[in-house]
């Protein structure tokens, strides 16, 4: 059985949910040709902060065959430009309870991804209409993959959606954006998020390129060497996800040998960009809601 969230969790995670959307919605239209990848994000974090909440993990922003975790560093001159498939990827916590959204830009001036944009759009509306107590989640991928399928792209396969706790982005259950078998079902007072990507190719992703997200998993190993200022600085987080771009205040030599002990102990994991392994063109759609007594609740919406 699935608890219920009590009102104090429901009331944060659908403040967060309203908050989360008012940023993506911003960044819908600020996204433009020629802007910088990092002014968006930032100003993203900043918009959170002044709406009384904090980043549940840091802002995202990929183009092209990046599908996910493409995360400025400090002083990153990346800008968008004409032609691309833009996503942009955001969390918002208060008291630690999490929204995840996401949506994707067309910047081409002949909208050649307009379609592949709407591809994922429309398979999470389709998805979400099938949210019910019981159903398996490979019912929700089944519906993802045929509505993907459809309007002639490929979903992408080894992403997947997930269920969303108290101070963690990722848990239980992984809602897959295929038909597959197994893998549990959707019970009422469940918090997740489902997440279509589309793509133009076969839909594999792979890790490639230097991490900017980083995440505490387990409490460090007491070894010679840390730093106390900046494992301080880490462990505020309470093992949410955090960026290179959160800590420009610390000393960097010190950040960058902490960031590398903590790695080598296993307690500090990298996550770098994801790229569509053949190089093709991706979409990202993504809304958090609840699964209540009255049905689902759209957090994000």
């Amino acid at each position: 059985m699935v608890k219920i969230p009590d009102e104090h969790a429901l009331d944060c995670w659908r403040k967060a949910g309203r908050i989360a959307s008012e940023c993506r919605e911003w960044a819908r239209t600020a996204i433009q040709p020629g802007v910088k990848v990092r002014e968006i994000l930032e100003t993203i974090e900043e918009m959170i902060y002044e709406r009384g909440a904090a980043p549940g993990f840091p802002a995202q922003s990929s183009r092209n065959h990046v599908a996910a975790h493409y995360c400025s560093a400090p002083g990153d001159d990346l800008k968008y430009e004409e032609g691309d498939c833009v996503k942009v990827d955001m969390g918002v916590h208060i008291d630690g309870y999490i929204a995840d959204t996401a949506c994707s830009v067309d910047l081409s001036e002949d909208g050649r991804w307009t379609p592949l944009v709407t591809a994922s759009a429309d398979a999470l509306k389709a998805a979400i209409a099938t949210i019910a107590d019981g159903v398996p989640v490979g019912e929700i991928g089944r519906v993802i993959e045929k509505t993907i399928m459809a309007a002639g792209y490929e979903p992408v396969r080894n992403l997947t959606g997930h269920g969303l706790a108290q101070w963690k982005v990722h848990t239980a259950p992984q809602i897959p954006n295929f038909g597959e078998g197994g893998g549990g079902r959707l019970r009422t007072g469940m918090v997740f998020a489902i997440e279509p990507f589309a793509c133009t190719g076969r839909g594999m992703i792979k890790e490639a390129g230097k991490s900017e997200v980083f995440m505490m998993v387990r409490p460090p190993r007491k070894a010679k060497g840390l730093d106390r200022d900046v494992l301080r600085a880490i462990e505020s987080w309470k093992g949410l996800p955090i960026a290179r771009r959160y800590f420009t205040e610390l000393d960097q030599e010190a950040l960058e040998d902490t960031f590398a002990r903590l790695a080598r102990q296993g307690s500090l994991m990298r996550y770098p960009p994801l790229v569509e392994r053949e190089g093709v063109m991706v979409s990202q759609t993504e809304h958090s809601m609840y699964l209540g007594p009255d049905g689902v609740e759209v957090l994000t919406a």
